[in-house]
């Protein structure tokens, strides 16, 4: 439940940040630079909490996969709406490549404290 709760508060914060800059509740209908501040917001925030839960000695469990995996997914969604409108996604394909990088390394620690 806690880990939860620490990882529910960036998604949060990057939806507060979305409702008073935006007026929406929609990320994907965002333009492409807004999309990129709130999807950095949101990948801070999460990493931020990955990196509370392990100076607090937790384990990285499923929920905190889940979590990366759900922000991964709202990140492809964009991007193939920018392919679809013949949009730029330069920029968020690098931050897909090193989000991907990230997500095997935090699964690479999750593997590590199974066997030790």
């Amino acid at each position: 439940m806690k880990k939860i709760i620490i990882h529910s508060v960036p998604f949060f914060i990057s939806l507060i940040w979305l409702l008073t800059e935006h007026q929406t509740y929609n990320p994907i209908l965002l333009k492409g630079p807004d999309f990129l501040r709130f999807y950095l917001i949101l990948l801070t925030g999460i990493y931020l909490s990955v990196f509370i839960l392990k100076f607090f000695k937790e384990s990285v469990s499923k929920t905190t996969f889940y979590f990366l995996i759900s922000i991964f997914i709202l990140g492809l969604i964009k991007l193939i709406r920018g392919l679809y409108l013949g949009k730029p996604i330069g920029y968020l394909i690098m931050i897909l490549i090193i989000e991907i990088a990230a997500i095997i390394i935090v699964k690479s620690f999750q593997f590590n404290k199974k066997f030790n």
